[in-house]
């Protein structure tokens, strides 16, 4: 039987993606991949001399054994705070197709994070 896994990609502030990247392994990710962004939330910023401002972004991709995935997601909103306020960041989720090289990560998984049995 395949392991079934999801995408969970998460927009937060640079000052957030620590916090979020330990919750998130705490919660039974194994690890991400970290992209350098920028970006602009529902109204444009303008600084000086009428120019845009971009403000800097973590992109965080995170792929997740699918039975793991909602409570990883749960973790990273709490932590991230991504539901109090305008601006705090945003996470989302997809299936994945498939994924190769992920045999061991998941063997480790079970070891140091075994899933709750409820």
């Amino acid at each position: 039987m395949a392991i079934q896994f999801k995408l969970i990609l998460v927009f937060v502030d640079e000052g957030k993606t620590d916090a979020v990247l330990d919750a998130a392994r705490a919660a039974g990710a194994t690890g991400a991949t970290i992209i350098n962004a920028r970006g602009q939330g529902l109204e444009k910023s303008i600084g000086i001399f009428g120019l845009e401002l971009l403000h800097p972004r973590t992109v965080l991709l995170i792929l997740v054994e699918a039975r793991r995935a909602d409570e990883v997601l749960a973790t990273i909103t709490k932590v991230g705070k991504l539901d109090e306020k305008l601006d705090t960041g945003i996470a989302l989720m997809l299936d994945v197709d498939k994924a190769l090289g992920l045999t061991e990560h998941i063997k480790h998984l079970e070891k140091t994070v075994p899933l709750d049995p409820a």
